[in-house]
């Protein structure tokens, strides 16, 4: 019997934060943007652990999400914004789970309704690392996982309608525990859309990107990551 699902998540968090250290990619005084969710959260445990032990200091974070903001304030991480003088709108290195990475290292992400604030510090960082358990890693996107498109909610039907026109079947998400449909941390709606045939990430993203009312979509393609992939039988897969 292999490790569990949350085990894969720490190992993979783990093993890229220390790989990414000891080739210097991470490193002291450098601007890191930090990811969402529940790989992205041990990876910034682990952060923290090698500022604790000395072995980085001064480090800067851009986070993507009110989670993630708690979890450095748990730590000890000083958290910036991209518009501050000490980041200048761009970043080192950032950090991030993913929700499906396919074999060309194209992402799903918003899960957690965060891709916009991810994309947005993703999008602005010069080297982007994904770590991931096994079950993330697959041959195609977009007819399992849910691409999270978040929307503003007076465009709600119109954005439905330009989604179906590209085959996608929609669902309005509806919050857990809170009556009605989630609301990101920027006060918008998400449509999630599932095709019943694999589509091209990369064209997707322009064509959803470019409807009116859609605010970003949840395919990551413009700034391939180095992904660490770890395993049910303990090994981690660097791709």
């Amino acid at each position: 019997m292999g490790i569990s699902k949350d085990e894969q998540k720490v190992l993979a968090a783990t093993t890229a934060v220390d790989t990414l250290i000891a080739e210097e990619k991470i490193f002291s005084g450098m601007k890191i943007g930090l990811g969402t969710g529940s790989t992205a959260m041990p990876a910034v445990k682990r952060l923290s652990e090698r500022i604790a032990d000395g072995t980085l200091k001064d480090v800067k974070a851009v986070v993507t999400s009110f989670q993630t903001q708690l979890a450095c304030e748990e730590y000890g991480i000083p958290v910036y914004t991209l518009n501050d003088k000490a980041i200048e709108g761009h970043l080192d290195l950032a950090i991030d789970g993913a929700d499906e990475i396919d074999q060309k290292n194209n992402l799903i992400k918003g899960g957690g309704a965060a891709h916009l604030r991810e994309k947005i510090v993703e999008y602005n960082a010069g080297f982007l690392a994904i770590v991931a358990d096994g079950s993330k890693d697959v041959d195609t996107l977009g007819t399992k996982f849910p691409l999270p498109v978040e929307i503003i909610a007076d465009a709600r039907v119109p954005v439905i309608k330009a989604l179906e026109k590209l085959g996608a079947t929609c669902t309005v998400r509806e919050g857990v525990k809170k009556a009605g449909p989630v609301i990101t941390d920027n006060g918008n709606m998400i449509v999630d859309c599932v095709w019943k045939s694999p589509v091209d990430p990369a064209e997707m993203e322009d064509k959803i990107d470019a409807i009116t009312g859609v605010v970003e979509c949840g395919f990551f393609t413009k700034n391939k990551p180095v992904a660490f992939i770890a395993k049910e039988d303990g090994s981690v897969v660097r791709r």
